[in-house]
């Protein structure tokens, strides 16, 4: 039995649904962080109980908004089995504990796909984008910006999810009429994303990620077996970098590196400094343990 707040007109209708799925406790819970949340104060909040409001609300989230996407769709995620609780992981998290962090899983999803394209692209995503991202004067923001923070979200994103294309479908969206004169490039081609088939009745096909979604490195280290060897110097745990602190290249001029889709000299800037930072750690840790040379990466 579960005590449901949602008849409140306090709540949203949408809510009820996934209200009543919940515990005694959790709609509890529930009516606490939603409260905070309409109110909007939960960062006025001091430090401890602030804390306490974004523990409840990833904790709901997880139990009530992830779901798995394949052959037990439909069914929560086992958040306790996602804590590494072996201690140990495979190059490719494929095993155990780790299969939800592996590269070629299933995206999950927090809702039911759209069953319809209709109103796909309405408003167009061009248009969103410029309504909200676009320009018309220039604003000086002194020190608190600067243009590498784009590629650092690259970088992020390149650690965490690629949808995985067909590179036999290419599909194009076309700027819309209302802002194509002030859009340079008037059409965008890209391949689509490839869809796989799950195994499953409820969503039969669905989306693979060819990345590791985790914090592991992979944009430097690969997201399998075969990449991590290929950066490795396999002398005292180093990685490959070339002697002006750049990225080698192989014969084809393309980067040695666990991640080298869609790079720019942004991107590879990032790298560059963090497999820097890799081999700097790896020279510390010899230096403070003559031993430990057996034990580094």
């Amino acid at each position: 039995m579960s005590f449901c707040p949602c008849t409140s007109p306090f709540f949203h209708p949408q809510l009820k649904h996934a209200v009543t799925r919940m515990t005694f406790l959790d709609t509890i819970l529930f009516h606490v962080v939603h409260s905070v949340d309409k109110l909007g104060s939960w960062h006025k909040l001091p430090v401890f109980m602030g804390l306490l409001y974004l523990q409840i609300g990833r904790r709901l989230r997880q139990r009530y908004n992830l779901l798995h996407v394949g052959e037990t769709a439909g069914q929560k995620y086992a958040i306790q089995s996602q804590t590494g609780a072996t201690g140990a992981a495979t190059d490719d998290h494929s095993t155990g504990d780790d299969m939800l962090r592996s590269h070629g899983r299933f995206f999950g999803r927090n809702m039911p796909p759209a069953t319809s394209s209709y109103g796909l692209l309405d408003p167009h995503p061009t248009l969103v984008a410029d309504r909200l991202l676009a320009r018309k004067t220039v604003v000086d923001n002194g020190k608190q910006f600067n243009m590498i923070a784009c590629s650092w979200i690259q970088f992020m994103v390149h650690d965490w999810v690629d949808h995985m294309e067909d590179t036999k479908q290419q599909v194009e969206i076309r700027a819309p009429e209302e802002i194509a004169d002030g859009c340079p490039p008037k059409s965008f081609k890209f391949y689509k994303t490839k869809e796989v088939a799950t195994g499953s009745p409820v969503l039969k096909t669905r989306y693979l990620n060819r990345r590791t979604p985790w914090w592991d490195g992979s944009v430097i280290y690969g997201n399998d077996g075969d990449g991590k060897r290929r950066v490795r110097t396999f002398n005292d745990g180093k990685l490959k970098i070339a002697g002006d602190g750049l990225l080698e290249h192989d014969e084809k001029g393309i980067p040695i590196l666990g991640d080298v889709r869609n790079i720019w000299a942004g991107l590879s800037v990032l790298q560059a400094l963090f497999v820097e930072e890799h081999n700097a750690v790896c020279d510390m840790l010899k230096v403070s343990d003559v031993f430990l040379y057996l034990k580094l990466y």
